[in-house]
C-alpha cells in the first residue's frame, strides 16, 4: 500500500495512536505553523510501529535557524516539558508534551525528503509491506526489549554494520544489499 507521507491526512485513518497523532497535530496546529518548513512527520507512529512512550517526530527543513528557535519557543514552550536545543551546527531539536505525547522537531538545512529519518521511514514501511504483520511484530518486540527501530530491523534481517547506514542499502523486494 503506497502512503503519501508528506500528508498527515492518512493518520486520520489509522490505528487508535495514528488517529491521536492526527487530533494532536491538527487540534494545536502543529503542522500549519511548521508549515513553512516542509514538515513530514516520520518515525514509528506513521508506520504502526510504535510502542508505549514512542513519540510523534517531525522533521524541518530550514535556513534562518535563529527565526526558527524564535518561532518554535513563540508557539510552544507553553506546553509541558519543552526543551529547545541546537546540539549541532545548523540543527535545532526541539521536545514537548501534548495531552502526555511527546513531540520531537527536528530541524536541519537539509530537505525533508532526503532526511535520515524520511529515507529510513520509507524503506522500514517497504520492508514492512513485503515481509508482513508477523515481521512487524518482532520489530516492535525487540524495540519493547530496548532496541532502537534501525537495529531492530537489521538484527532481524541479518544487515552487520552500521545499521542507520545499512539499512538504506537493503534491498527488500529480493533480500539483497546494494552497494552502490
Amino acid at each position: 500500500m503506497t502512503i503519501n507521507f508528506k500528508n498527515i491526512d492518512y493518520l486520520k485513518s489509522g490505528n487508535d495512536v495514528q488517529k491521536k497523532a492526527y487530533r494532536l497535530l491538527t487540534d494545536y496546529q502543529i503542522t500549519t505553523l511548521l508549515d513553512a518548513y516542509d514538515p513530514i512527520v516520520v518515525g514509528t507512529i506513521p508506520i504502526q510501529l510504535d510502542v508505549g512512550g514512542s513519540d510523534i517526530d517531525i522533521i524541518l527543513c530550514v535556513d534562518d535557524f535563529d527565526a526558527l528557535e524564535e518561532m518554535l519557543s513563540l508557539n510552544f514552550s507553553k506546553h509541558a516539558h519543552f526543551r529547545l536545543q541546537r546540539p549541532a551546527d545548523r540543527v535545532i531539536i526541539c521536545r514537548f508534551t501534548i495531552e502526555e505525547q511527546l513531540f520531537e522537531i527536528y530541524a536541519t538545512d537539509k530537505a525533508t525528503e532526503i532526511q535520515s529519518g524520511y529515507l529510513h521511514m520509507l524503506k522500514e514501511h517497504e520492508i514492512i509491506q513485503l515481509r508482513g504483520g508477523e515481521f512487524a511484530e518482532q520489530v516492535r518486540q525487540l524495540k519493547r526489549s530496548g532496541i532502537k527501530t534501525e537495529p531492530a530491523f537489521c538484527q532481524l534481517l541479518g544487515i552487520e554494520g552500521d545499521a542507520y547506514t545499512e539499512l538504506l542499502k537493503y534491498n527488500p523486494a529480493d533480500n539483497t544489499m546494494n552497494y552502490e
